[in-house]
């Protein structure tokens, strides 16, 4: 959620704030809110798509400095959007503003977009580091104020609606806890991080007699996440402040006119007399129901961090499976799923791409397809399913998704399930009961890959390579070989960093690894710059994070049939657009790990494996036919055709012909 300006009014009066000096406590951490913050703080590369090794270690080095302070986080995540789906209008204005700021940045200008499996990785470092999270059902905010308030501790997050919860322990912004500045010494009083905390009584004192429970309705009259009144504009237009100038007028303006009542149905009552008389009760039901939004909520998430068990009624009222309501509790099944499953509707997060073609999610549609075939076996008689189907009776998902620099809203098939895969043992119900070799079948059938090409790969780096050989098959365009080999370096470059500084990794290093991690990092540091920006091949690498994403999303829902890779050491944006670059003009750059045997025959593993899924020639095919095209080119008529051609292409048609689940897509 968040109350529109009042984060910024309170930033600007330091004063209703207080000095905080955290340590020796409990403290419950909004999880969304510190992944975006950790993500800015890492210097992301955004533009190539993240770095998620720099990430993840600092997310390791943040929750190292509160060890240092004797400090016990409990990580709370936002899960899915709910069954209500009351937030949509709110995240369909986020993701048009997350979409401009990624054609800003594909353009060369200013911004930064969150990475797209920055949410991923920040679960397998919460996991590594044992910090204990949970992952709600829905909106977790309630669920944030009510374990707070049970322990008496402070809340962490960046969302301004803490400032109208009552908090027991307070509420410190994300912006003025100053983990990086550990202060103290091995005194008596030991560590601490300096931090700030929200002060209600410093802010309701500051307008006179306002009382602390009609904060609510001041959030809910300023305008959140959750409810928009235009009925209210005459209202607000009659409150607004003259005073101290035109920033934060509509703020000041509505504090001040309730500090006058003593409690929140008599200020409904003023409020309803500047609106329209047929209105008024309408008006009424609103703004009491969306003042429940600010109460704490019932969760019990002490249970979960003592028992692990999640117990929600709103998840008990939808009817999932319980293994599919413990498995989102725990990290283990993205709100992507929870979305599809209940809403029939996703958010597909947007890259920094090229704008001009198809979204990049367009290459790894089949993959969700088969995900939703797999959800609709449990949801066929749900409100949502008779919702969601077009008028020839196909059940359809909508999918908020990019064309070109507009969002767009897709419907999009479910996925027919093979032959092998359609009886009752496959229902959503019962899918952790199929034996695991089935699952892993469905896994890599979809993927277009057969187990026994695997085999010569390490297990953990099994699923990226299957995901690897997809992409290639169904990628437009077609990935060039540079782009592969880049890939693949990049790969290798993270396997050969985690046998060389990973404790757990003792006994499988030998001297000639360590030499070819010296020489890779001076490498490094000389020739990885971020100067020159392909941003075709960044098209490229940014479908290849699409099929990864819901190659792990699909590998979760079948109870992990391959183990899930370490991201942190997978993809580094700046490498691999370093090693496309260095392949064009210096092919050498391939022979980089050759003074390890052992980097040098998996380097060869991996690409054999994906070259014995292709077709003899593959990538010289794509050679001659882009040749071909580079001379057409030269007429400027032909040129203008192609062009206004391939933007009339639906996007429907850039799908994985090699796919068995791929089907129709229908723009809204």
């Amino acid at each position: 959620m968040g109350v529109r300006g009042l984060a910024g009014f309170v930033e600007e009066r330091g004063a209703f704030c207080a000095e905080l000096r955290v340590r020796d406590t409990k403290l419950v951490i909004d999880g969304s809110s510190l992944y975006h913050q950790l993500c800015f703080a890492s210097a992301d590369d955004s533009r190539r798509g993240g770095e998620y090794g720099l990430f993840s270690a600092t997310v390791r080095d943040f929750f190292g400095s509160l060890r240092a302070c004797r400090v016990s986080p409990f990580v709370v995540l936002d899960g899915g959007r709910g069954a209500d789906d009351r937030k949509l209008p709110a995240l369909q204005e986020r993701a048009a503003e997350r979409l401009r700021a990624a054609h800003g940045l594909s353009r060369g200008e200013g911004g930064c977009v969150v990475p797209l499996l920055t949410r991923e990785a920040f679960v397998q470092a919460l996991c590594r580091l044992d910090v204990p999270f949970v992952q709600c059902f829905a909106e977790a905010d309630r669920e944030i104020a009510g374990l707070a308030n049970r322990w008496g501790c402070p809340v962490l997050s960046l969302d301004s609606d803490f400032c109208v919860f009552e908090l027991a322990g307070g509420y410190c912004p994300l912006t003025h806890f100053q983990w990086r500045s550990v202060c103290g010494g091995d005194g008596p009083r030991g560590r601490y991080v300096p931090a700030r905390c929200f002060s209600v009584d410093k802010f309701c004192g500051h307008f006179g007699a306002l009382k602390k429970s009609l904060l609510p309705l001041f959030a809910v009259m300023c305008g959140n996440d959750y409810i928009e009144l235009a009925a209210l504009e005459a209202f607000l237009s009659a409150v607004r402040s003259r005073r101290g100038g035109r920033k934060h007028a509509r703020l000041r303006g509505l504090l001040s006119w309730l500090s006058q009542f003593t409690e929140p149905a008599e200020a409904v009552d003023g409020v309803l007399k500047y609106v329209k008389k047929h209105q008024r009760e309408e008006v009424r039901d609103l703004l009491c129901a969306s003042m429940e939004d600010y109460t704490p909520s019932d969760v019990n998430l002490e249970d979960f961090f003592r028992s692990s068990r999640y117990e929600c009624e709103a998840a008990r009222e939808v009817g999932l499976p319980q293994w599919v309501l413990d498995a989102l509790a725990k990290g283990k099944l993205a709100p992507f799923i929870i979305n599809a499953l209940i809403l029939r509707s996703t958010f597909l997060r947007v890259q920094v791409e090229n704008m001009q073609r198809p979204s990049a999610h367009s290459t790894a549609l089949p993959i969700r397809q088969v995900i939703y075939g797999l959800l609709l076996k449990a949801s066929q008689n749900t409100e949502a399913a008779s919702r969601s189907k077009q008028a020839n009776g196909l059940p359809v998902f909508c999918e908020f998704s990019r064309l070109q620099k507009t969002l767009k809203k897709n419907f999009v098939q479910a996925g027919s399930l093979p032959t092998d895969f359609c009886d009752d043992s496959f229902s959503l119900e019962k899918l952790v009961e199929v034996p695991m070799s089935r699952r892993q079948m469905l896994l890599l059938e979809t993927l277009g890959v057969k187990m026994s090409f695997l085999e010569p790969i390490p297990s953990h780096l099994q699923l990226p390579v299957a995901v690897t050989c997809y992409w290639i098959c169904c990628s437009e365009p077609k990935v060039k070989l540079h782009q592969l080999k880049a890939l693949l370096l990049m790969i290798v470059s993270g396997e050969l960093h985690r046998i060389t500084n990973d404790p757990d990794a003792t006994g499988l290093c030998a001297a000639d690894d360590v030499v070819a991690y010296n020489e890779f990092l001076k490498w490094k540091e000389k020739k990885v710059e971020k100067k020159d920006f392909d941003l075709d091949a960044a098209h490229s690498f940014c479908q290849w994070q699409c099929c990864l994403q819901m190659g792990l999303y699909l590998n979760q829902l079948l109870g992990t049939p391959l183990p899930e890779p370490d991201l942190s050491r997978l993809y580094t944006g700046t490498l691999v657009h370093g090693l496309f670059q260095e392949l064009k003009s210096t092919p050498s750059v391939e022979n980089l790990f050759s003074s390890s045997s052992k980097m040098t025959q998996l380097y060869q593993d991996l690409l054999n494996t994906v070259e014995s899924t292709l077709s003899p020639g593959f990538f010289q095919k794509i050679k001659v036919s882009k040749t071909k095209s580079e001379s057409c080119k030269k007429k400027k008529a032909s040129s203008k055709e192609k062009k206004a051609i391939r933007c009339a292409i639906p996007e429907a048609q850039h799908l994985c012909s090699v796919n068995r689940f791929a089907a129709l897509e229908v723009d809204d």
